[in-house]
């Protein structure tokens, strides 16, 4: 099986650790924005319109926070194959992901033709 130099994984095991904390902060950050976070949220007898206006906060923040944690765990995935020796290399076809790909979506775990396949597998 080819591998990618070590030069290159470095860089990417880098700029991926680099994107880990940045999500991890980001995420903290919006969760202590969370109306809901608030302890004192549930005595507070605030009106409908502010109640509906935190619940709408809440949800949005959620909604942020999941897909964060989403592409927190690419990361933590994209780390674990470097380590394993199996970063870079198609889920589906074995092939390796082309470099352009990866400079672009470090998180890729299938080639471009299998990505697209999917795709349109999935529109039907």
């Amino acid at each position: 099986m080819n591998q990618f130099p070590a030069e290159t994984l470095s860089e990417i095991k880098a700029h991926l650790l680099d994107e880990q904390t940045r999500l991890a902060t980001r995420i903290e950050e919006l969760s202590g924005q969370d109306p809901f976070s608030d302890p004192g949220r549930t005595v507070d007898n605030a009106a409908s319109d502010a109640e509906a206006s935190e619940e709408s906060n809440h949800d949005r923040v959620s909604a942020l926070v999941d897909e964060l944690k989403k592409q927190a765990e690419d990361v933590a995935l994209a780390l674990r194959k470097i380590d394993d020796g199996t970063y870079g290399f198609c889920t589906e076809c074995g092939s390796m992901i082309d470099t352009d790909r990866l400079a672009i979506h470090p998180t890729a775990t299938m080639c471009l033709q299998c990505e697209m396949k999917k795709a349109s597998a999935g529109k039907k």
